[in-house]
């Protein structure tokens, strides 16, 4: 099985549409963390660089995937352009 290909990968405006349960999908305490400083690097190369990174996350329906630019990040979401939000727990990847 190639997970890749199970990843949708859509555009940043298409999230507001979106669900997400409340559920963290990163198990162990450590991923998390790691996940967190991954997002603040993500943030300062958004806002020193206007650099763009790919978010994987999981919403009601499955896997996805966006390319875009951090604006803000807070305790429980990821802020991007236009006040677009995704949860943090839902959020597997930043790459």
């Amino acid at each position: 099985m190639n997970v890749v290909s199970e990843i949708q990968s859509i555009e940043k405006e298409q999230i507001k549409f979106l669900t997400f349960s409340k559920s963290e999908v990163l198990r162990k305490k450590n991923d998390q963390l790691n996940r967190f400083l991954d997002l603040k690097r993500a943030l300062a190369l958004g806002n020193l660089e206007r650099g763009k990174v790919k978010i994987t996350f999981v919403d009601d329906i499955g896997l996805k995937m966006v390319e875009t630019t951090i604006w803000a990040l807070t305790d429980e979401s990821v802020i991007l352009k236009k006040s677009t939000i995704i949860p943090l727990q839902r959020i597997l990847k930043v790459a």
